[in-house]
């Protein structure tokens, strides 16, 4: 393999087409994997870090791909979309990843890399293995540790299917809210797909993220400028592929629910949802993903919905399977090592007691003093 690196995500076709040919040899094919979402987060962030994209070639071949990236001071590499991916992964064949993970600690080495700090690394992925090896070959002291179990529905056989529709559109909880809602107007579910739709949907849809959350005394992500400018990028970009999907439930002509989504590879992923806060007695955020759940089970296309990041109880209550996801460091230093291990170890126990972690949030400003957000 001959690895060639760029410190920029080029807006390139022919790269563009080779990189998302090998999205599709991945394990688990993920919209996050793609070229588009490199290049969004690569528009929207460039004030904040510098890609460092990493390309193997075999002859003219593209076999691999890690689109990382480092801040301003390079004191570590992180995966480029590691604040916007729910997955994130290096991109290759399975029976090229090793060689290549391999290649790349390689080059971290060469460019005096201190750290590599591996995110939303999901636990299924071959690359779990091999980058430990890497690492350890290169004179790297690595670490893995649980991340996020991710809540799935599984759309199954046609049996399962129709059961699993049968459960979500039977529950009372559901016919309660949709009847009080059909009170005020029709209730229906829209999907915007194309570039011109999407600009005119994703307005609306920021503002009710922001004022949702400030109703809970909370800052929504989507206050940030640069959070607004990828997603509007991301959109522009996906729309071209019919990868995304902005989903509203709607009573009469007035939007009450969104989900920001992605429709890729049988996956239908519920990435940043939100909903109207005036009509919270309804919930509209249930009731959306309740439609989205049967819409699911009647499209033979879609083979999961995936719920992402986020312990939040209403996916409990969904989930059919979970995905678990990994943090992975690799550090030169000893003593960050050690720092990151007692780090670990302290909010494990801090995770293990709910009063002690209410209490370290408060304290950080992270819940609002009536309790969390309902």
């Amino acid at each position: 393999m001959l690895l060639v690196l760029h410190r920029e995500i080029p807006d390139d076709y022919v790269l563009a087409s080779q990189w998302n040919a090998l999205v599709q040899q991945m394990e688990c094919p993920e919209i996050f994997y793609t070229f588009e979402w490199a290049l969004a987060v690569s528009r929207a962030y460039r004030d904040s870090i510098t890609p460092l994209l990493i390309l193997a070639y075999e002859q003219d071949s593209l076999v691999g791909v890690v689109a990382l990236a480092t801040d301003k001071a390079r004191s570590e590499t992180f995966f480029l979309a590691n604040a916007t991916a729910d997955y994130c992964d290096f991109v290759s064949s399975p029976a090229h990843r090793s060689e290549f993970v391999e290649l790349v600690f390689s080059e971290l080495r060469r460019l005096k890399m201190p750290a590599l700090v591996a995110a939303n690394l999901p636990a299924d992925s071959i690359s779990s293995r091999a980058l430990t090896v890497g690492a350890h070959a290169h004179g790297y002291i690595a670490s893995t540790r649980p991340a996020f179990r991710c809540a799935q529905i599984l759309m199954g056989s046609p049996v399962e299917r129709r059961n699993l529709k049968n459960l979500v559109v039977s529950r009372k909880a559901l016919r309660y809210f949709l009847r009080g809602m059909e009170k005020h107007g029709p209730v229906s579910v829209d999907h915007l797909k194309s570039g011109v739709s999407l600009r005119t949907g994703l307005p609306e849809f920021v503002q009710a993220h922001i004022a949702r959350f400030s109703a809970a005394g909370r800052q929504s992500n989507l206050s940030h400028p640069q959070r607004q400018a990828f997603l509007a990028e991301l959109a522009a970009l996906l729309s071209a592929a019919n990868w995304i999907e902005l989903t509203r439930l709607r009573v009469g002509d007035r939007p009450v629910a969104w989900n920001y989504g992605f429709r890729f590879a049988g996956s239908w992923f519920y990435y940043q949802p939100t909903f109207d806060s005036d009509w919270r007695q309804f919930s509209p955020g249930f009731c959306l993903l309740s439609k989205m759940v049967e819409a699911g089970c009647n499209d033979p296309e879609i083979e999961r919905v995936d719920m992402g990041l986020g312990a939040e109880g209403y996916k409990e209550r969904f989930a059919t399977s979970t995905r678990q996801t990994l943090d992975f460091t690799a550090t030169a230093s000893t003593a960050r090592y050690l720092k990151e291990a007692a780090r670990y170890h302290v909010a494990a126990a801090i995770k293990s007691s709910p009063l002690l972690e209410h209490s370290v949030r408060r304290m950080l400003g992270r819940v609002p003093a009536g309790g969390g957000q309902g």
